[in-house]
């Protein structure tokens, strides 16, 4: 039993110390048997949201309505959810309700895929009603029962199991995979938002080239937003090995390069994207489109900045089909750290200085002469001192 299922341990036997089954469940069994990381480990009981609460000392109700609570014990979080039933789902996405059940297997029956429908007791038994351990051996994604029940019922399990293609490096069943076809316009009723989040995941993947061949073979780019009609475009992007890159920035910016996208920006506000990470996305496109074109400069890595400067080598190494070693990144960090300013804000003079100099009132031509100042010092054409630009303006009769 891994480690984080030894730290959890005393969650479970207070569980059943109370008289209530409780068992490991999901994701973290799955990755214990394929010997893969633990991030999470979460737990299903017998035991009711407010029995769960009146056990532990410190707990967070997450969605009690829905049988969830989160009990944290030696500083770890651990999600607790009761044994449950679901009935009809909405919207191809959510249940109408739960119903408590006393019954591990008909709470694992309700699960997506079978990989994901085992449990483990505190013995380290892995419990397995629907032939999990031997799809995950097969290295297979089956949904548990009837696929296309499962995909009615909520349509984001489509793009779940590509993810887990990805993630897992497995295959579709034949049964899956003609579901996934059958019922992709479901996922038109699935939010933006959730989409985005699985489609990260699925660039993130070791997996991600055989995924997103899944996401253009099955017609799943098709209610993918501003991906309509890019088919053969993502299908290129597949073909390189984005997962290897560091961020979720670096993979939009690989894709982004491929896809022949008209207005960066527009296409990744239809994702719902942040301000924060389109911007980020839009500056590493511009500077990769000058990193194409040439040699790093001084004022490229100076205006693009350290960050944005190692993310788009990144992504023009994986390009070229070269790898960003450790000894590249040491060399980026020492050219950027031997500029002569990392900002306007280090120039020796200001406007007033250059008020001072030329008698001059104040006006626009003081901010475009600063960005000249800056430039030659970044280019080492000038020593960034007060009496060396001075002497430069007047050089070439600028003051």
């Amino acid at each position: 039993m891994n480690k984080e299922f030894q730290e959890a341990l005393p969650v479970l036997k207070r569980l059943k110390e109370h008289g209530f089954d409780a068992y490991f469940v999901g994701g973290s069994v799955r990755d214990q048997l394929l010997k893969k990381e633990i991030k999470d480990v979460d737990i299903a009981s017998s035991a009711t949201p407010e029995q769960v609460k009146a056990l532990f000392e410190k707990t967070i109700d997450i969605g009690s309505e829905h049988g969830t609570i989160i009990v944290i014990v030696n500083g770890i979080h651990y999600e607790i959810t009761t044994f449950r039933t679901e009935s009809a789902y909405e919207d191809n996405r959510r249940p109408t309700g739960v119903t408590f059940v006393s019954s591990l297997k008909e709470d694992l029956k309700r699960r997506d895929f079978t990989v994901n429908a085992m449990a483990m007791d505190d013995a380290g038994t892995i419990i397995d009603f629907f032939q999990g351990k031997e799809h995950a051996e097969a290295k297979i994604i089956t949904t548990v029962g009837s696929p296309h029940e499962r995909f009615s019922e909520d349509a984001l399990r489509i793009m779940r199991a590509v993810r887990f293609v990805s993630q897992l490096g497995f295959s579709l069943s034949r049964e899956t995979l003609d579901a996934i076809c059958e019922k992709v316009p479901l996922l038109e009723n699935i939010s933006v938002e959730r989409k985005t989040a699985e489609f990260e995941k699925i660039m993130a993947g070791e997996g991600s080239g055989e995924a997103m061949k899944l996401v253009a073979d099955t017609g799943i780019i098709d209610y993918l937003p501003g991906l309509e009609g890019k088919k053969q475009q993502l299908l290129n992007a597949s073909i390189l090995p984005i997962s290897g890159l560091s961020s979720n920035e670096e993979r939009w910016t690989a894709l982004l390069d491929v896809l022949e996208i008209s207005s960066i920006e527009a296409f990744l506000k239809r994702w719902k994207l942040s301000n924060r990470q389109i911007g980020m996305i839009a500056k590493n496109i511009f500077y990769l489109q000058k990193r194409k074109e040439g040699d790093l400069t001084r004022q490229s890595v100076y205006e693009a900045g350290l960050p944005c400067t190692l993310e788009v080598e990144a992504v023009y190494c994986l390009i070229k089909g070269e790898t960003m070693s450790k000894g590249l990144i040491a060399e980026l960090q020492a050219f950027y750290k031997n500029l002569p300013i990392h900002s306007k804000n280090e120039l020796a003079i200001g406007g007033a200085d250059l008020m001072q100099f030329s008698s001059q009132k104040p006006g626009p031509w003081m901010g475009e002469l600063l960005k000249k100042i800056e430039l030659a010092v970044v280019n080492d054409e000038v020593e960034n001192s007060k009496e060396a630009i001075k002497e430069m303006l007047r050089s070439c009769n600028l003051i």
